[in-house]
């Protein structure tokens, strides 16, 4: 089976194929004998027949850096009608433009599979669908007052204050037990962020980790573990952590299984959690995960063949 597949996108001029899972999942498209097509979301426009068109460039890729990609003419294609599968691939910010994105991926659902289902990643942002299962994570306050941090501290001492809709471990500040700082942090944060805030107890335990969990079609494809760089308390690769392998612990199994059905039945085909400590659970990743590069490299999994498994099964089932 055949397929054209458009990849909404950052520009893949920008890639770095050694760890970037967009790159992976395109290289291994590619190796199956489907088409690919790279589109930017600013390029997506419906039209007065409430046909949803994006331009698009053809592009075939090849692992050689500074030499990684190939593209053909751009060309205006309907995304319902010429396209078989959109993987939303383009990083956060989860802002209005993004939100939008996924109301206009929407109007082509009957005809396009989109992966992930852009209804649920619009209801699931990474901070926010994980309150669904507070069962598993450390105690969390949602809020923009400086006040009711301070009654959190009271109780919990060193906290972790994060950009709800933030990624990549951005902006995700250390507050001592003190408060020093707390108030001039909350000024700029609430200046900057019409949305509330995320804290958390600062745990101790990510000295020993942060575990990224990926998960197909709700199912545990494999798993790294993330150790933050000298002078780091944050570790997430693109602020300087390192990989390396890990199995499971009893809790984090528990933590999959009770997520797993959830994300199948809401078409969250590929997704990465975070684990702290082998019993936190404080992210839920579904707008653009990455991490199968790193743990394909070191347990010789397939997990970009993996996820292709689970797409082109959810295409054959709707013909």
């Amino acid at each position: 089976m055949s397929l054209r597949i458009a990849v909404q996108m950052d520009p893949i001029e920008s890639v770095n194929i050694a760890g970037d899972s967009s790159f992976a999942l395109m290289e291994a498209a590619q190796a199956r004998g489907h088409e690919i097509f790279e589109y930017h979301v600013e390029s997506l426009t419906l039209d007065a027949d409430d046909r949803l068109y994006a331009e698009c460039q053809p592009v075939t890729v090849q692992r050689v850096v500074g030499d990684h990609f190939t593209k053909g003419e751009a060309m205006r294609l309907d995304l319902g009608k010429d396209i078989d599968v959109i993987l939303m691939r383009q990083d956060p910010p989860f802002d209005m433009g993004y939100i939008t994105a996924t109301h206009l991926l929407d109007r082509i659902e009957s005809e396009t599979l989109v992966v992930n289902n852009p209804t649920s990643v619009r209801n699931a942002p990474e901070k926010v669908m994980v309150l669904d299962y507070r069962e598993f994570m450390p105690p969390t306050l949602v809020t923009r007052s400086v006040d009711e941090v301070k009654r959190f501290m009271a109780e919990h001492g060193a906290v972790v204050v994060k950009p709800i809709h933030g990624n990549g471990g951005k902006a995700i500040f250390r507050v001592p037990a003190d408060g020093d700082n707390l108030t001039a942090l909350f000024e700029v944060f609430n200046q900057t962020w019409p949305e509330p805030h995320m804290v958390q107890p600062f745990l101790p335990e990510v000295a020993e980790g942060d575990k990224r969990i990926v998960l197909i079609d709700g199912e545990v494809a494999g798993a790294i573990n993330r150790i933050p760089g000298e002078g780091e308390f944050r570790s997430n690769l693109a602020m300087g952590g390192s990989a390396e392998p890990t199995q499971l612990t009893e809790r984090e199994q528990e933590i999959c299984a009770a997520m797993g059905p959830d994300l199948k039945r809401l078409g969250l085909t590929f997704v990465g959690i975070d684990v702290i400590g082998g019993k936190w659970l404080t992210e839920i990743n579904v707008t653009s995960p990455t991490g199968i590069v790193a743990i394909s490299n070191f347990d010789g999994t397939d997990l970009a063949g993996m996820i292709w498994d689970a797409i082109e099964g959810r295409v054959a089932a709707s013909r």
